[in-house]
């Protein structure tokens, strides 16, 4: 059964903008469908131009860009609430790949209702416009994070994000959240190598920062850990959903 995007189960966490009653009903119009997909599965692919938008309801994913020598950066991880797809709905392709990394549920519309939402929707096209330069916001914290962290920085800086996230969405349970990622991934997306990023994980641990095991990230010292990382925790900005 589809989602009624009146009744969106994100709607009911605090982190994302409440609709009003006319634009949960033209979400409704602009939504075509929903997509089930199992682990593993590429929604989007660097160089296509898919006809279609995603919002992801359930599961968690990956944004990845390889080159040619089969090296491979993770842009960003996925999470419910992530819009896909707008690369290629402005600029004619992907310039990166997205994929699944559990199974997930998906909300499916038409890209070529996109010009559409800017015409009549002059409020839902400047979310669209917000959740861009929100990613252009985080591609700036984590390029800091590459050229001017050390690896338990990066690591404590990551991790710390990823939490934070997780809370945002209720994923987390006290102080543990699920991270259906391996540790290749982690290292790819903060530029480390998997040996160093094991070892330095290996390093938090002892010190009683963290563990990350079995597929559950603990912060065992929140404190500790947002000074390692040098991040100054602010309040949750709410978000657009699309």
């Amino acid at each position: 059964m589809v989602t009624d995007c009146a009744n969106c189960p994100l709607r009911e966490r605090e982190v994302f903008e409440s609709l009003t009653a006319d634009e949960a009903a033209f979400m409704r119009r602009f939504k075509v469908g929903e997509l089930k997909v199992d682990a593993g599965t590429t929604l989007l692919m660097e160089g296509s131009n898919s006809p279609q938008l995603f919002t992801v309801l359930k599961g968690m994913g990956l944004r990845y860009k390889l080159l040619t020598n089969g090296r491979r950066q993770v842009v960003n991880f996925v999470f419910p609430g992530s819009f896909l797809g707008l690369q290629a709905g402005v600029m004619g392709e992907m310039k990166h790949t997205v994929e699944a990394t559990t199974s997930m549920v998906l909300c499916v519309f038409d890209r070529s209702e996109l010009w559409q939402l800017f015409k009549s929707e002059p409020e839902r096209a400047f979310d669209l416009t917000w959740i861009s330069a929100m990613d252009e916001h985080f591609m700036g914290e984590a390029l800091t994070s590459v050229g001017q962290m050390t690896a338990m920085q990066r690591l404590s800086w990551g991790l710390l994000r990823y939490y934070m996230r997780c809370v945002d969405l209720g994923l987390n349970t006290g102080d543990r959240c699920p991270f259906p990622f391996r540790q290749q991934d982690l290292a790819d997306a903060l530029g480390l190598s998997l040996v160093h990023t094991n070892k330095t994980l290996m390093k938090l641990r002892g010190r009683q920062v963290l563990s990350l095991e079995d597929g559950v990230l603990s912060l065992r010292d929140r404190k500790q850990m947002e000074e390692i990382a040098m991040l100054e925790v602010t309040p949750q900005t709410r978000r657009p959903l699309i």
